[in-house]
């Protein structure tokens, strides 16, 4: 479903001003001398956002308590299986991502840094303190393409919410159930964090990153359910997590996809296990700071016209009823999210008619603006589509090792297939963003034309893959790194994930022998 279909404040209710006194009654989103914009204003009213006698607004008091109760509330069946699948695709992630750059300089951190034997560093042999596992498995997750995503939000959340689950998971020796619960807890919060600053337009309107802010919130949320919080230690937890919101649209120059790893995943895994535990130990801070001065909205929501743009219920909206992870999409091919659609196309013509790639004469990609900017002629072949769509028309498929090739680009063959693609900003798919769609045009040397629009890409919550394919698409990832009797152990723990009564119990079938 579209972000902007799925709101349940309407845009555009109510469209009276606010005196000076009920300005601050309303959670305090700007100072006395602004003006907040009639849809804020409404939210709140509709929210009830007024103070409560504790000086906390209900909606916070509405999400600490949530949060507080998660790690014994029971998943709904198909939340703990989407959950269970999100689990082994991220650890698939890690994986698969120890044989990259990013991978390899994060392992070799964990091990010069070291710290007290308490958490997994993934497919390692090390063990060392949750606080840097949790890094280190951060960037583990998104040393790669692989990972996970989520459109409304923009972000990936299990490369920061998974590992920082983990880690303080291993730290308070929690269950399995309760380690599901968490990781849940994680994808519904830093995800509705970005969506209520505006989703995918918040890093466009102020160039800081959708991905991080979403993170700092996610992991947090993870780490403070597997630490067994109670409501008033959430609000800390919230406190602190904004307090180390950070990241800015820059990661889009990181021609290594190092430092993309550390702001998506590694930062704010860290930061998210690391205010659980001292929030655990008795630190305190702001009671509610999604409300009064210097609240988060002021530091962080973009303005127009001077005019504070976000909607704070969205913080609580249809939650508990409404789960984020089952929004979020499982990558079939693991390269950046905007070429999936594309290969997904092209998949579709192969299994309609026999051609090569020299009976190709052009390939036209239609994507969105920002999209196209992001993947158009990089310099790395999992983010760049015109290598991918060459490779593709090439090989028939994109495997895991296909596409980390980087010496390819400058294969000849690859490149007379290259000069073949056009990718071009389209204004209708820009329309249906956040929507990760595609039009895709191939015309043969006989003249033949072949067209496909890309709407429910496989993997997305439209059209999502079975638990076969992501067993399936796991093996592959791990198979050739831990071998094939531990892949096998590590699909079966976490799909009976209910079973184990610590999840240290993961340790053995997540490390290298």
């Amino acid at each position: 479903m579209r972000a902007d279909q799925d709101r349940g404040v309407a845009a555009g209710e109510g469209n009276s001003g606010l005196s000076r006194r009920k300005l601050f009654e309303l959670a305090g989103l700007a100072m006395a001398t602004a003006a907040l914009p009639a849809e804020l204003a409404k939210a709140q009213e509709s929210a009830g956002q007024e103070k409560t006698t504790q000086g906390v607004s209900p909606v916070m008091d509405k999400l600490s308590t949530y949060m507080s109760e998660a790690g014994s509330r029971a998943l709904p069946d198909e939340v703990a299986e989407k959950a269970k699948q999100h689990i082994l695709d991220t650890f698939a992630a890690m994986i698969s991502g120890s044989e990259l750059r990013p991978g390899r300089a994060a392992i070799e951190f964990a091990r010069a840094y070291g710290g007290k034997e308490v958490a997994t560093v993934i497919a390692a042999n090390t063990v060392c303190g949750p606080i840097e596992a949790a890094l280190a498995n951060g960037v583990l997750a998104h040393s790669d393409e692989t990972d996970d995503s989520h459109g409304p939000s923009r972000s990936h959340p299990g490369v920061s919410v998974v590992p920082a689950a983990l880690a303080a998971g291993e730290q308070f020796g929690i269950s399995g159930t309760q380690f599901l619960r968490a990781v849940t807890l994680g994808y519904d919060i830093g995800t509705r964090v970005t969506m209520s600053l505006g989703g995918p337009g918040y890093q466009a309107a102020t160039h800081r990153s959708t991905h991080g802010t979403a993170a700092a919130f996610g992991a947090g949320a993870a780490a403070g359910c597997a630490a067994s919080l109670n409501a008033q230690q959430m609000r800390f937890l919230l406190d602190y997590s904004a307090q180390q919101t950070s990241g800015v649209g820059a990661w889009s120059r990181d021609a290594e996809h190092m430092e993309k790893a550390f702001l998506f995943g590694g930062k704010p895994a860290a930061g998210g296990v690391t205010a659980a535990m001292l929030v655990r130990s008795d630190w305190t801070g702001v009671d509610d700071i999604f409300s009064g001065p210097d609240n988060f909205f002021e530091a962080f929501a973009p303005r127009e016209n001077g005019v504070i743009k976000a909607d704070p219920s969205v913080l609580v909206e249809r939650l508990g009823e409404r789960y984020e992870i089952t929004r979020t999409n499982i990558k079939k091919w693991t390269v950046g999210s905007p070429i999936q659609a594309p290969l997904d196309a092209l998949a579709g013509f192969f299994k309609q008619r026999s051609f090569g790639a020299d009976d190709v004469q052009k390939v036209v990609v239609r994507i969105a603006s920002d999209e196209a900017n992001t993947v158009s002629n990089r310099n790395m072949p999992d983010i760049c589509m015109e290598h991918m769509v060459a490779v593709m028309l090439l090989d028939k498929t994109a495997t895991f090792r296909s596409v980390h090739d980087k010496a390819r680009m400058k294969d000849p063959a690859v490149l007379r297939q290259r000069a073949k693609v056009q990718v071009v900003a389209d204004s209708r798919i820009d329309a249906r963003r956040p929507r990760r769609e595609a039009i895709v045009e191939v015309t043969l040397t006989d003249g033949t034309q072949l067209t496909e629009w890309v709407r429910d890409v496989r993997g997305t919550a439209e059209n999502p893959m079975t638990r076969e394919e992501v067993v399936a698409k796991a093996r592959d990832l791990i198979t050739p790194v831990l071998g094939a009797a531990t892949c096998s152990a590590l699909i079966e723990k976490v799909v009976g994930l209910e079973g184990l009564k610590d999840v240290r119990e993961l340790r053995p079938a997540l490390q290298r022998s």
